[in-house]
């Protein structure tokens, strides 16, 4: 099996586009979950094929009616009806990296605006931060070759966790300035979100009531990880270099306990914006739900990447997992984003910043 990434696409024998969840995998099968799929009424197009972007709902609606061998039952998580692409599936592995290099390399026809954004944000982090090309990808749409001028963003990888610091300090350090880069004779403007994206980027992230419009504005500007080129989004996403990848499947088994809603304290969030994104956490208190030593909070949904900083205190809601490492080593961590649109799952300050 090759080697395949969070944020790696996996194009399919039968058209189906999927994006990987995970850095490790099971023998035979790729853990990713759909993404695109044909559809002659689709809004997106592909060497004469049309597209559209699938929800979590209608992903599994789709393969349950279409594709069932997608779906497993993973002795790992314990999840029924698990997504995962059978070897034997994969027609094409797209890596960003790759997609990145062969864009400034040979150039893209489509949809030119954005595309001339997304070498703007390379050459910014390359010059700015420091960090070599190789280590720069692009995810989300754009990947795959389905992005639209209209309604796609910028989803922009940094290999390294240690090269994502560094992009997000000169991101910081840099936003809302004109920046003159010798090398290429040019000038680069990136701004934090500007105000007529915030509905959109709400609407986008939030499908329930678990942070008001100010609250979830008042995280994103603290985080530092989103923000915009000439009018388009871009986020500053975090994936493990190959050598900062540990463990093999199997190693680790989740056990899905329950749901439950906790009060804690953060003691180490240097994990924050990794994916699945982590942080350690004391004085654990169960609002209810489960009963679990709880140890860890984590997040597969960049939504809370980032959310909360070490030494606060926060609320959380998610599932509870029992997590067995090398079959004897046991502890408890709760999992928010367990779907994509993360429906009552959160993790935020246990007193609104707003």
């Amino acid at each position: 099996m090759e080697k395949v990434r969070t944020r790696d696409f996996i194009y399919t024998t039968d058209g189906l586009f999927f994006a990987s969840t995970n850095y490790v995998h099971p023998e035979g099968r790729y853990i990713s979950f759909l993404r695109y799929v044909p559809d002659e009424n689709g809004d997106r197009e592909k060497n004469g094929t049309k597209y559209r972007k699938v929800s979590s709902d209608e992903a599994y609606e789709y393969l349950t009616e279409n594709y069932p061998d997608y779906l497993y039952d993973c002795d790992v998580t314990k999840v029924k009806n698990m997504m995962g692409v059978p070897l034997e599936k994969v027609e094409q592995i797209i890596r960003p990296q790759n997609r990145l290099r062969d864009i400034r390399e040979n150039g893209e026809s489509k949809n030119p605006e954005i595309v001339a954004k997304l070498l703007d944000v390379a050459d910014f982090f390359h010059y700015v931060a420091g960090i070599d090309y190789d280590h720069l990808g692009i995810s989300g749409s754009i990947l795959p070759g389905l992005h639209k001028s209209d309604v796609s963003d910028i989803d922009f990888v940094i290999f390294g966790l240690e090269n994502h610091r560094k992009a997000m300090k000169a991101f910081r350090e840099n936003k809302g300035k004109d920046v003159y880069i010798d090398e290429i004779g040019k000038s680069i403007k990136v701004m934090g979100i500007t105000d007529d994206y915030w509905d959109f980027l709400y609407d986008k992230r939030i499908k329930d009531d678990s942070l008001s419009k100010e609250e979830f504005r008042w995280y994103e500007n603290r985080k530092g990880n989103r923000g915009t080129i000439d009018g388009t989004l871009f986020d500053i996403l975090a994936t493990k270099d190959y050598d900062e990848i540990e463990g093999e499947w199997g190693d680790t088994v989740y056990e899905p306990i329950g749901v439950a809603s906790v009060e804690c304290k953060i003691v180490s969030a240097l994990g924050a914006f990794d994916n699945p994104s982590l942080y350690t956490i004391e004085d654990l208190k169960i609002i209810d739900g489960v009963e679990a030593p709880i140890t860890e909070l984590v997040s597969f949904t960049h939504t809370y990447a980032g959310e909360v900083e070490d030494e606060e205190e926060v609320v959380a809601r998610g599932k509870v997992e029992k997590v067995i490492k090398n079959g004897t080593d046991i502890s408890y961590r709760l999992v928010v984003g367990t779907t994509r649109e993360s429906i009552d799952e959160y993790i935020k300050l246990k007193e609104s910043p707003a």
